[in-house]
């Protein structure tokens, strides 16, 4: 229990009730109902170390389908000598004149889905032993599916992986369902259509639609295949389509323009400690120069070479279209965003798009043209510049470097997985807000507010507390002693009644890694 309650014969009933109710309070919030997630994915190599970093989140999250899909970048055909040919897809710039061709980017019995499953479940053990609520590996297995893989943004028939999301969007339970589009839509909107097929001509079509509106919140990395845009969003027009934008940069060439408190954690000394060294889920991890490819001969995929130029890559056929880093440095974690905001760290950042978490916070919608590398100058300089203006809404002020934080956490998680024993690892001190964590505040109010930490490990814990400024009130408030637990918060005379103010109190520990948590309160103003 925490360590902050101590109960002696001389407290009387009353009190004895009130920390009864407090030790309630503490143990409800450990018991926050999970978001449930799917992801569908397509053999990216950054959606691969994405997966990883998912994985070793699935104690915070409640994880309904693994789903391949399909996507402009790779598709796999219909083993049938049936040629496919998209106009402006990568097989048809760059100087590239490849298709129509029966499959691109598609290994054959492609399984990294699989693998990386197969890698956690060698490390569980472990990493049940830090967190007992880790998912079991067989859970994990009875939810991967193919979904609409053969072709790009081909939506024609059902699948196994769109039957599955098919029938946890019809569902009952309580709750929303995000779904992620790591590569296409096409998955996605397959089961949509199955759906709209179903039940379009049905009484309680209305019911539906509305259900699925509520329910249903789709987290992009862009429109890779163009079924959002041409069948998702004119047909469904009412679910949320939540972009996020402003966070850590967590895409490939990162370090390009990382800022001097991020950098460190991307260089290939920092990657082997902490990742790449780290067990059956550092082997199958990505970086720079390691020698890997995707799929065999892929002119896309030059990231496993090492020792080469830039120049050496394009005389062997490559698309250069980022420039080559150190070998065992980061290489590219692209899909992140969609799901660092599902985590139980506090920020609550899953609750609305715009709260803002680890994953950034809600932007306006974007087509896939953002993902359009249609270069004619290649060289590094142009290379690097275009690939820093792509990447720029993540590096804004406008949100606080989460990145540092995120890291670490991915690292000690990645400990977790090859450490047996509990006392040999480091783990996130446990962080409260005594009362409600949306209250009603008057303008010209003083607020006080009582925060409580504990460190499962005995650690220092140094706090904080800050305005996140996310909230309508667009000014400043007052927080007195800011690194004291217990703190007053005075609410400016000049808010306006419906406006809302953010607050976190932010815990992070001495231990290595250093790991933090954190608390948001919400204040209405009457």
């Amino acid at each position: 229990m925490m360590n902050y309650l101590k109960i002696t014969t001389t407290i009387g009933l009353f009190t004895l009730l009130c920390l009864f109710n407090n030790l309630a309070n503490a143990q409800s919030l450990t018991k926050e109902r999970k978001p449930r997630i799917i992801i569908t994915a397509d053999p990216e190599l950054d959606d691969n170390n994405s997966l990883i970093r998912f994985l070793l989140y699935s104690s915070d999250l409640d994880i309904e389908g693994l789903i391949y899909t399909s996507s402009q970048f790779h598709w796999k055909g219909d083993g049938k000598g049936t040629k496919w040919f998209v106009p402006g897809r990568e097989y048809n710039r760059f100087g590239l004149d490849m298709c129509p061709c029966e499959s691109w980017r598609w290994a054959k019995d492609e399984r990294f889905i699989h693998d990386a499953v197969e890698a956690y479940e060698k490390v569980y053990p472990n990493l049940k032993l830090h967190n007992s609520e880790y998912t079991a590996p067989a859970a994990l297995k009875s939810k991967i599916r193919y979904g609409n893989i053969e072709f790009d943004g081909d939506i024609s028939k059902d699948s196994p992986g769109s039957e599955l999301i098919k029938s946890l969007i019809l569902d009952d339970k309580p709750g929303q369902l995000y779904i992620t589009a790591w590569g296409g839509f096409s998955s996605i909107a397959r089961a949509l259509k199955s759906i709209q097929e179903q039940y379009q001509f049905n009484s309680a079509w209305d019911a539906i639609k509305k259900k699925i509106a509520r329910k249903v919140v789709l987290l992009p990395s862009g429109d890779q295949d163009d079924t959002y845009a041409t069948y998702i969003k004119p047909n469904w027009p009412e679910i949320e389509y939540r972009q996020f934008s402003n966070g850590p940069n967590y895409g490939y060439g990162a370090q390009l323009r990382a800022s001097q408190d991020n950098a460190p954690y991307l260089t290939s000394a920092w990657m082997k400690e902490n990742v790449t060294g780290r067990g059956a889920l550092g082997a199958i991890y990505r970086v720079w120069g390691d020698g890997k490819q995707m799929v065999k001969d892929d002119k896309m995929d030059y990231f496993g070479f090492a020792g080469v130029t830039n120049e050496e890559l394009k005389k062997k056929g490559y698309v250069v279209w980022m420039p080559v880093q150190e070998k065992g440095s980061w290489l590219g974690e692209g899909d992140n965003h969609t799901f660092m905001n599902m985590l139980g760290n506090g920020l609550r950042a899953y609750e609305a798009g715009f709260y803002g978490g680890w994953g950034g916070g809600a932007a306006p919608r974007r087509t896939g043209a953002d993902f359009s590398f249609a270069m004619t100058d290649t060289s590094a300089a142009a290379m690097a510049n275009a690939l820093s203006n792509a990447n720029a809404r993540t590096e804004k002020v406008t949100f606080p470097n989460f990145f540092p934080q995120a890291q670490r956490d991915f690292a000690a998680r990645m400990q977790w997985s090859v450490t047996p024993k509990y006392a040999n690892a480091n783990h996130a001190p446990t962080v409260r807000i005594e009362g409600p964590l949306s209250i009603m505040v008057t303008a010209g109010s003083k607020i006080r507010l009582n925060g409580f930490v504990s460190d499962p490990d005995g650690n220092t814990v140094s706090t904080k507390w800050w305005q996140f400024n996310v909230g309508t009130f667009p000014g400043k408030v007052t927080i007195t002693k800011p690194e004291a637990l217990q703190t007053i918060v005075e609410i400016p005379k000049d808010a306006v009644s419906g406006q809302t103010i953010h607050l976190i109190l932010e815990a992070t520990d001495n231990g290595t890694p250093a790991l933090t948590k954190y608390q948001r309160v919400i204040m209405t103003v009457r």
